[in-house]
């Protein structure tokens, strides 16, 4: 009878030693569970869909009425993703493998952690200049040959501007990640970064982006456009694009410049040799966008919706909210819009620098509708040049506040238009979430 009963014996120590092992683990998973919301609030700041970690953001979808993305069933990106369809990546060619087709197709979470440059080699080292030059290119002849003195209005054309589109296209090839349907891709931590490229939603559908800085979409190659107003320099690399991506959020993340500001670069025919383009920008046909809870910070021309006046095939498109969104000491574009019905609503403008143009542009056949935006501008700044039109004809516009005061920003513009704008624009928002008081807006868009 001895030898079953120390048998016995065995098994109850055994089940005691698992017990206080299954214990110990489970209590480590609550004081964990305690603190990462203290974590994440460093990150996000509190909404009603605040993340208590870096897997329940992941598989968060757009909370339904939250602006035009959740309309027509919603934006879920990458929610319902698989076990081994969910990726931490840390550099470039992580990023691209986890974002890649083949066996990677279907829903996706991607976490970003850290920084991710994406203009480096296969090995990670850094690219410049240098690397995608083509060999026929030469700033200095192309700055001769371009003269305005001399080459004066007409496009720009020849030997050296097809070097340059060579030398762009090698840049562009490397630093452009696309984006597939079904993603979700969510940046963990507080320092997670990707920078120096763009990120191109292409013809896809269902994508999420949250809690990412986007830095420094940097062209080494920028164009000469003599036709453009008195002559320009222009770039074409977005930190995010979208062409004709549809049901995408894009939240709580920032965009600017880093070290590298366009204020600070050469001038050349006597305007800046512009190195940025667009920090987010929605065009040819996209629709259904929702961009909330952003920094956008130190930059030129922040957000275009709608690619030219010619793209008339993006009418009944192009319907975005942009809400809850700080735009910090950018000069213009917030938003610049062409057909589209924009909802712009509870955003924060401020801008005591010299550099800043306008707010929102109203372009051919636009239809926006703006309410409760907060301005904080130089006191020097007119109220009427927070409007700017180039072929649009109306724009609906209440609840604002310029430096404290109640604004009509309608009426300030229309006070000196040749052209009046009418306050008609022929719809009225649907899908939005609470219109929180207009000075509230400064607490709540940081």
């Amino acid at each position: 009878m001895a030898q079953p009963i120390r048998h016995h014996a065995l098994i109850i120590m055994l089940g005691f030693v698992l017990g206080m092992t299954t214990a110990c683990q489970q209590q480590a998973a609550q004081q964990q569970s305690q603190q990462l919301p203290q974590q994440q609030a460093d990150v996000l700041p509190k909404t009603e869909a605040a993340p208590m970690e870096p897997s329940a953001l992941g598989r968060e979808t757009l909370a339904a009425n939250d602006g035009w993305a959740a309309a027509e069933g919603g934006t879920t990106g990458g929610s319902k993703a698989s076990a081994d369809h969910v990726y931490t990546v840390t550099n470039r060619s992580e990023l691209v493998k986890a974002l890649s087709g083949g066996s990677n197709s279907g829903a996706k979470i991607v976490y970003v952690k850290g920084t991710i440059n994406l203009s480096v080699d296969d090995s990670n080292k850094p690219l410049g200049e240098q690397d995608y030059k083509d060999p026929q290119y030469d700033l200095q002849a192309y700055l001769k040959q371009y003269d305005p003195s001399a080459w004066g209005t007409k496009p720009v054309a020849g030997p050296l501007e097809d070097a340059r589109k060579r030398s762009q296209a090698n840049q562009d090839k490397r630093v452009t990640v696309r984006v597939p349907s079904d993603t979700t891709i969510v940046g963990l931590g507080s320092d997670a970064r990707i920078v120096g490229g763009t990120m191109l939603l292409n013809g896809v559908n269902n994508i999420i982006i949250r809690n990412i800085e986007f830095q420094d979409a940097y062209s080494y190659f920028p164009a000469w456009d003599p036709s453009d107003l008195t002559g320009r320099w222009n770039s074409n690399l977005d930190n995010v694009t979208l062409v004709k991506a549809t049901h995408v959020w894009v939240d709580h993340c920032r965009f600017n410049d880093g070290a590298r500001l366009d204020e600070s670069s050469e001038d050349y025919y006597g305007t800046k040799y512009q190195h940025h383009d667009g920090e987010l920008d929605i065009g040819y046909e996209s629709n259904w966008v929702t961009v909330s809870y952003n920094h956008f910070s130190d930059h030129d021309k922040v957000m275009l919706i709608g690619s030219s006046d010619s793209s008339t095939t993006d009418k009944g498109r192009l319907k975005v909210t942009i809400h809850h969104n700080m735009f910090e000491n950018v000069a213009q574009r917030t938003p610049r819009v062409r057909f589209g019905q924009v909802h712009v609503y509870n955003n924060y403008y401020k801008n005591t620098k010299g550099s800043y143009n306008h707010s929102i542009l109203a372009g051919v056949s636009s239809h926006i509708y703006a309410e409760n935006n907060y301005f904080e501008l130089a006191s020097s700044t007119n109220v009427e040049k927070i409007i700017k039109v180039e072929g649009g004809t109306a724009l609906y516009d209440t609840g604002s506040i310029v430096n404290g005061k109640p604004a009509q920003l309608v009426k300030a513009y229309n006070s000196r238009a040749k052209t009046p704008l009418s306050e008609d624009v022929g719809w009225k928002p649907e899908y939005f979430l609470k219109v929180d008081p207009t000075e509230e807006v400064p607490k709540l868009a940081k």
